[in-house]
């Protein structure tokens, strides 16, 4: 953090502090933030020809955010994480503020670049179903494969992320009818369990051959080891290759799947939120696009001379 005030460096750890005891962010989101705070300060240093400290932020112009933000977007990233990092500094600068008792108008008049939200590409229900069948074979032994298609089945079965999934413990097995999972920012929900999902987790358990404590990672690597996502990752890239789906069809795809599955079977979008354990409905909504949308496909399909 070159050119950055000691104070301010000790303000950046105490504002990731901060949001990692009351908002509950993971490491991954700590470690983005602190780069994208410290990178606008590092610019602000270069840029205002000193050591960027508090008096510097709270004399920051809109012309200043302007010149950071062009140097930002020079670097050849996209209007989508632009927008984050502006969030970041945005954040970090309203926590100083109430601090330090400054102004911070021109930094929270910055407005973040336009980009077009992607919609999530759930896989239709044969092709979930054909993943789930598909996924143990991507592994040379049994056991793995089993293991491999029990993760699966709790992502589309159960609307799980990825490492919720992998943060069950073997106290969580055999499954119950419900399980009680800790999501992002510590929020707890209550997920039912398919009969299917519970079926899955004892084939895996039956043949796993490791020993697995209470309190360890229910999930085991080749090796014993905690089994990790980027191996999910890699056997989903080998499944959707044989079966010939597109590059969207990911570990997360399959709980995307799940949520648009409920709603096209007429499920509830608030039950839904809860399900998920998405903090704000709008999170949810964007099912509601996705589900318009493949209707629309579905009827331009069977009506091709209804737009001509």
């Amino acid at each position: 953090m070159n050119g950055v005030s000691p104070g301010m460096r000790d303000a950046l750890q105490g504002w990731l502090g901060h949001l990692r005891a009351l908002d509950g962010a993971s490491p991954h989101t700590l470690d983005a933030y602190a780069q994208d705070v410290t990178g606008f300060l590092g610019f602000l240093a270069g840029h205002l020809g000193g050591s960027a400290g508090v008096r510097q932020l709270a004399a920051l112009t809109q012309s200043d955010m302007r010149a950071w933000m062009a140097a930002t977007r020079g670097t050849g990233i996209g209007a989508r994480s632009l927008a984050r990092k502006l969030s970041a500094v945005k954040s970090f600068a309203r926590w100083m503020a109430e601090r330090e008792g400054f102004d911070i108008s021109a930094i929270l008049a910055a407005k973040a670049p336009k980009f077009a939200r992607s919609l999530p590409r759930p896989l239709s229900s044969e092709s979930a179903r054909d993943v789930i069948a598909t996924v143990p074979f991507q592994t040379r032994d049994d056991w793995t494969g089993l293991r491999d298609a029990a993760v699966v089945t709790l992502l589309y079965g159960c609307g799980l992320r990825i490492s919720e999934a992998l943060g069950l413990t073997r106290r969580d097995a055999p499954l119950r009818e419900v399980l009680r999972i800790r999501g992002k920012g510590g929020r707890e929900r209550l997920v039912p369990v398919l009969p299917a999902a519970r079926e899955a987790v004892e084939a895996y358990l039956r043949t796993c051959p490791h020993p697995v404590a209470p309190d360890q990672p229910l999930f085991r690597a080749a090796r014993g080891g905690a089994l990790n996502r980027r191996h999910v990752a890699q056997v989903m890239a080998a499944t959707r290759m044989q079966l010939g789906l597109p590059a969207s069809a990911t570990p997360h795809a399959l709980r995307h799947s799940f949520a648009t599955h409920l709603l096209a079977a007429g499920g509830d979008l608030r039950a839904i939120q809860e399900l998920l354990g998405h903090a704000s409905l709008a999170s949810t909504q964007v099912y509601t696009a996705v589900d318009g949308s493949r209707l629309m496909e579905i009827y331009d399909a069977a009506h091709p001379r209804a737009h001509a």
